[in-house]
């Protein structure tokens, strides 16, 4: 919602980076069943190539962009409300509005197009930011901690109850019902033969009106119960995203050695533990409860120093390389990251769903970089050209016309 005036250059340059990162780690969610997201086994036997896939996704992507997308989120609602209140607007209202109409936003992008939706989590949890906007920077730090230890608490627990239930299940005197339902547990989230899995597989084979009643019904059923999963660590990273702003971080403002020292010290903390788990969790054969708490909870401490990591060496390059080719159409992508977020949903899709060309199901991990690698490429040029013509994108006009409530002016002014 911001005027192109006003743009903060690196900050554009971070949200493609981050728009573009999360394609790489949902692609898997688009052209294959919901397991598959948190384990490449429950698509079938893993070739070689599709555990390098995976080994990148978990090291390099998962949890990560979706976390630098975040930081972004916060900081962009600061400089929101400090534009709004310049111009003598009440700027947590404008947050508020501009919060609601993002939620409509998700909820259409849930039910018509994808199960996995952010814009909805962030449309909520960025009204819960707005109590912490007047803190200083390490207040802000103190906060995130804090909901990043209770998002892990979370996670770490339903991990743990799982391998309670799987203890109880193995137990002599085990009840049928409990053996039955751990067994079948189990099958659900890894077993490519599961009737659950199968009928995920042919509903997304089928026309768009069975896969808008199955998104209603995950909607109801699945959707409320994965808020505790997601809403803590959004919190968190927001806040540390407030936090960087302020501090000058996400500005560019840091010297060029700052960044560099900031990356090469998160990497260090995070990438090493980060591979150890990887290299379990494939020496398990992707056992199931190894996989699952792996990439839901045990690997989340490394996910936090790792998201300022990738934040600080993108800050980095831009510092040294801000004439590079590469990086006037990656800050287009950042300019239009909602549209190229929804955007990417739509192509996605349209590739892989029944009432497209139908590939779900079909195409390998392995496989899977060639439609991203293609999607970025899109993204960049057609960013790039839009904004030749044109001062916001589509969703990026719509969304601020609705926040504003009258239309706003959409062609440059050239």
């Amino acid at each position: 919602m911001t005027a192109p005036s006003s743009r903060i250059p690196a900050m554009d340059v971070l949200r493609g980076c981050a728009v573009m990162g999360i394609l790489w780690m949902n692609i898997a969610a688009f052209a294959l069943p919901e397991q598959a997201y948190f384990s490449p086994a429950a698509a079938g036997p893993l070739s070689g190539g599709d555990i390098a896939f995976w080994t990148v996704s978990f090291l390099f992507f998962d949890g990560k962009m979706r976390a630098l997308f975040s930081m972004l989120f916060g900081a962009s609602m600061l400089l929101l409300i400090d534009r709004e209140e310049m111009a003598g607007r009440d700027g947590t209202r404008s947050q508020l509005v501009r919060s609601a109409w993002l939620l409509l936003f998700g909820l259409a992008h849930y039910v018509l197009l994808w199960w996995g939706d952010i814009l909805m989590i962030y449309a909520l949890v960025g009204c819960a930011a707005l109590f912490f906007v007047r803190q200083e920077p390490l207040s802000l730090v103190k906060w995130a901690f804090l909901a990043f230890l209770l998002h892990f608490l979370i996670s770490a627990g339903f991990i743990a109850s799982l391998y309670s239930w799987a203890h109880a299940a193995a137990a002599p005197g085990a009840g049928t019902s409990v053996r039955q339902g751990y067994e079948a547990f189990i099958a659900s989230i890894s077993n490519p033969a599961d009737p659950a899995l199968r009928g995920e597989i042919a509903t997304y084979r089928s026309g768009f009106l069975p896969i808008v009643l199955h998104h209603l019904h995950l909607l109801t059923s699945q959707w409320p119960s994965t808020l505790p999963f997601v809403i803590f660590d959004t919190l968190g990273f927001m806040l540390l995203g407030m936090a960087m702003l302020k501090g000058g971080f996400l500005t560019g403002r840091w010297d060029a050695e700052q960044y560099w020292r900031t990356a090469r010290h998160c990497f260090l903390i995070g990438l090493v533990p980060m591979a150890a788990l990887a290299v379990w969790v494939i020496g398990r054969g992707f056992a199931p409860l190894p996989t699952l708490g792996t990439v839901v909870a045990w690997s989340f401490p490394f996910r936090i120093p790792l998201a300022v990591g990738w934040a600080a060496l993108i800050l980095w390059l831009f510092a040294r390389h801000r004439n590079h080719a590469l990086v006037a159409p990656i800050a287009a992508a950042g300019r239009m990251a909602l549209s190229n977020y929804l955007g990417s949903s739509l192509v996605m899709c349209a590739i892989f769903y029944g009432w497209g060309l139908g590939l779900f199901g079909h195409v390998a991990h392995a496989a899977m970089p060639i439609f991203v690698i293609c999607g970025w490429i899109v993204m960049m040029v057609w960013s790039a050209l839009w904004q030749r013509r044109f001062a916001l994108g589509p969703a990026e006009w719509l969304w601020r016309s609705l926040a504003r409530g009258e239309t706003q002016k959409i062609r440059n002014s050239s």
